[in-house]
């Protein structure tokens, strides 16, 4: 598996989700890139499910939920806060707030848990109460 490769196209689709999540619904743009942006979404779920959804399923047998796994794609944010480059001039990620899919799990009574996807490197993330908890899986 070329992780890079899944970590490139991944952020191209968090960068282009940054761009239209700073953008007015009236901006003249804004219908191609939310069309580019599908496009795009489109072919990460269509290469990259068969090995992320194996993923996913251990996770939620891990968390004891019987949530439905989705596409890769839906576990995305809408917008993603930048962080600083590392010594390779690669960006790292990090979301907060009521982002990502929610699931049910008895481990978590009454708190709202979320698991979302990440690039740099690629991980899945619980998001608890809108506080990153803790990578789930992690791609390297």
């Amino acid at each position: 598996m070329n992780w890079e490769q899944l970590d490139q196209q991944l952020t191209e689709i968090v960068k282009k989700r940054n761009q239209l999540a700073a953008m007015d619904y009236s901006d003249a743009s804004y219908d191609d890139l939310e069309e580019e942006l599908h496009d795009l979404e489109d072919d990460f779920n269509e290469e990259y499910e068969g090995i992320l959804e194996p993923q996913l399923e251990k996770i939620y047998s891990k968390l004891k939920s019987d949530t439905d796994v989705l596409l890769p794609s839906a576990y995305l944010a809408n917008a993603y806060r930048e962080m600083l480059a590392d010594a390779n001039g690669v960006v790292t990620y990090e979301v907060s707030g009521k982002v990502g899919v929610p699931i049910e799990s008895d481990q978590f009574d009454k708190m709202d848990v979320r698991i979302v996807l990440i690039p740099n490197p690629a991980r899945f993330v619980l998001i608890v109460n809108g506080k990153q908890l803790k990578d789930l899986w992690k791609s390297r």
